[in-house]
């Protein structure tokens, strides 16, 4: 068959019959070789000949009806934790084909007349599923479907036993049975059942060129995600998983995961939505430059039109409240930036006491005494108070007139000098719209949360830091409860990233041990980053990440619903073009909109497609004396013509749990994620019980699906496993 012009797979399975009648001479020969005039052993020879043509043709005869039963129904692929490859060369994606040519002229084909009956169900099939909603709600049919899984579950628990699953495959198979829940076009994938499928993998060393992960909502982008985050884990990388909204069963699947891997002593859970269950981290603490501070604060205000000067204005009183505190050795967080926000003088104060002291250690408090007894002198013109300056503290005037006088200032206290010297009322509303915010992220729990007390010792939560967490190779889950407080969410997600593009800087320049003494020692190790509704977190830090952090082993997966939905978020469509620049690899699900789509599609070249055409017709004589009245003619022509390798509309007619993928350099691959297996889920401890609980309960994101996968149900685990790291690290 594959040295024909045209591939004809829509028609009977004709090589059955012959498979049958090589069969039958086979065995006749065998058992009656007198009928044929043949000796004993050359009728052997003709029956071991016979039955081996009976054999191809039976095979290739069943890979006809493999390839049209799988145009309406393909059977759910399971495949547990243990039996995922997990590999330092391959990143396993799924089972699936390298699309070409041929697949595209299989579709075309089942998209004409003749290939509907292929594609469409049987009266038996009809029937069923209508009998089923007329009787969906009587006892006696609910007792029927109860018996049928029971049935089933006991046929599954024989799999090993050939006939058992024989039995199974054909009861799931039959017209009676339902199909399962995924929606979309069978045909898309068992286009390439023909030749059969096989293991798709990507090339790690490709994965530093990044990938994006593109499909509509409770299509699989969270299992995929759960997919390739295990065999991260279990291959000893880095791995730090960001998801705004959270979804319990990627926390207990990471969980599972480093359990099984023996890497619990370096999982940390971070979650804004359950401050006291967290482990605790400081966005501001880390940096390779001060100014990264107002950076990250002040980007996740509005800096648009009218804004942008203010929000100049609030990255400079950030930046000099910064440099103060670091100047003076202080931890810069949070609350004391909100502190220092509201009221500067505190921090002019201990600065400028900080010089004083340095300068004359011993005499220098006499002398602000005495100049701030002056200052309430109206006879002293020296020391006036300037009218912008008349609602500060005369103590703090006092010690900032001294280091003036003596000459003491340095370049963190003239600025900070020039922001005290600032009318407090008018200063206070150049910068109101900072305010806001910092009481978002200090308020409550979540102060605790992200501005931690490294010296109480009575808080068991752990606090890490992403220089330590890649030095440890630790795994990190950050939830940023998107779903209660976006804003929130998206400066402290903003912040971690610009954190983590510092901590790449460091590590490209310096390595991973920057820092450290000489004889404390780090291999390094890659850094897999996955960054789920991206679009969510997506800022003008996370284009460098993407740019640049490749090279200090970084290796982003990034997972979002549409591309429209990141343009909104930038807000600027050349830089959204520059953020789809840096994806190497990509992988899209099911998506609801063209323009998506056509990011996959226009990169790949078109195609010819065959087509077979039959012409007849009939010509009359008007001849008397000629005998032939007239002549008919039929005949069968195939033509071309250009088409799509892959079509947008075919992206939104996938099954969910299936996806095309643009590996090794732009290769289309059509592929299909394996299911989870509920046997792998492992017991929780305590803590990360009620949390995913309750994630469960108020967040309800979790894509189950395929609903015919039981689920794990939270209630059933009977005790808590020792916690390693008490409250925040599992």
């Amino acid at each position: 068959m594959s040295n024909q012009l045209v591939e004809n797979l829509l028609r009977p399975p004709v090589e059955l019959f012959s498979a049958i009648a090589y069969g039958l001479l086979a065995l006749l020969s065998i058992l009656a070789p007198s009928y044929f005039m043949m000796t004993p052993v050359v009728a052997a020879a003709c029956a071991i000949g016979l039955f081996m043509l009976s054999i191809k043709r039976l095979l290739q005869g069943y890979k006809i009806v493999r390839y049209q039963h799988g145009l309406k129904r393909i059977s759910p692929y399971v495949l547990n934790d243990k039996n995922i490859p997990v590999s330092n060369l391959k990143l396993f994606l799924g089972m699936g084909f390298l699309w070409d040519q041929r697949h595209a002229q299989r579709l075309a084909d089942l998209n004409r007349k003749d290939g509907r009956a292929y594609k469409e169900h049987s009266k038996l099939f009809i029937w069923a599923r209508s009998f089923e909603l007329r009787h969906e709600k009587h006892g006696w049919f609910l007792l029927y479907l109860k018996a049928y899984k029971s049935f089933i579950d006991f046929l599954d628990k024989f799999g090993w036993f050939p006939p058992f699953s024989l039995l199974k495959w054909l009861f799931l198979n039959s017209p009676l049975a339902n199909l399962p829940p995924v929606g979309g076009e069978p045909s898309l994938h068992a286009v390439g059942l023909y030749e059969g499928e096989r293991p798709v993998s990507m090339n790690i060393a490709d994965r530093v060129g990044h990938t994006l992960v593109l499909g509509t909502t409770r299509v699989g982008k969270t299992r995929l995600a759960e997919l390739l985050i295990t065999q991260d884990i279990h291959r000893g990388d880095v791995v730090i998983v960001f998801d705004p909204k959270g979804d319990a069963d990627l926390l207990i699947r990471m969980y599972g995961a480093a359990k099984k891997a023996g890497r619990l002593d370096n999982f940390y859970c971070f979650h804004l939505g359950f401050p006291h269950l967290s482990a605790r981290y400081n966005p501001v603490s880390s940096f390779t430059r001060i100014t990264e501070v107002a950076n990250r604060i002040a980007q996740s205000l509005p800096g648009e039109g009218q804004s942008a000067a203010f929000k100049d204005f609030v990255w400079r009183y950030v930046n000099v409240i910064a440099q103060a505190m670091n100047g003076l050795g202080h931890k810069v967080d949070y609350e004391m930036i909100r502190e220092y926000g509201q009221n500067i003088e505190p921090l002019v104060r201990e600065y400028m006491t900080m010089l004083a002291e340095k300068h004359d250690p011993d005499g220098y408090k006499d002398k602000v005494k005495w100049i701030q007894g002056a200052l309430k002198d109206p006879d002293n013109k020296q020391y006036r108070i300037a009218r912008e300056m008349s609602n500060r503290d005369h103590a703090v005037i006092a010690i900032w007139h001294y280091c003036k006088e003596e000459g003491l200032f340095d370049a963190i206290a003239s600025s900070l000098s020039r922001t005290f010297e600032y009318d407090r009322g008018y200063y206070d509303k150049l910068v109101s719209s900072l305010l806001p915010l910092m009481d978002k992220l200090t308020s409550g729990k979540v102060s605790e949360l992200l501005s931690p007390d490294y010296l109480d010792q009575d808080d068991e939560r752990p606090i890490f830091d992403w220089a330590t967490v890649i030095r440890t190779k630790s795994i990190v889950y950050v939830g940023l409860d998107a779903l209660t407080d976006g804003e929130v969410a998206g400066a402290v997600g903003n912040s971690m990233f610009a954190d983590l593009t510092s901590i790449a800087g460091r590590k490209y320049k310096h390595g991973v041990d920057s820092g450290l003494p000489d004889t404390v020692e780090f291999k390094d190790t890659k850094v897999s980053i996955h960054a789920d509704e991206f679009n969510e977190l997506i800022g003008d830090e996370f284009i460098p990440m993407l740019n640049k952090a490749g090279g200090a082993g970084y290796q982003v997966t990034a997972y979002t619903q549409t591309w429209s939905d990141v343009e909104a978020r930038l807000n600027n469509k050349a830089k959204a073009g520059q953020v789809a620049g840096n994806f190497n690899s990509m992988i899209m699900l099911r998506v609801r909109e063209t323009a998506t789509a056509e990011m996959f599609t226009k990169q790949l070249r078109e195609v010819e497609i065959d087509h077979l055409m039959t012409v007849s017709g009939a010509t009359d004589s008007s001849d008397i004396d000629n005998d032939m009245h007239f002549v008919s003619k039929t005949e069968q022509r195939i033509t071309t013509q250009q088409s799509q390798l892959i079509h947008p509309n075919d992206f939104v007619s996938l099954p969910k749990g299936q996806a095309f993928a643009l590996l090794d350099g732009g290769k289309p691959y059509k592929i299909r994620l394996p299911l989870a297996d509920p046997a792998d889920l492992v017991d929780l401890p305590s803590n990360l019980t009620a949390m995913s609980s309750e994630m469960r309960e108020n967040y309800n994101s979790s894509e189950d699906w395929y609903n015919f996968t039981p689920s794990f149900d939270e209630t059933s685990i009977r005790h808590s496993l020792n916690q390693h790291h008490s409250v925040g690290a599992a």
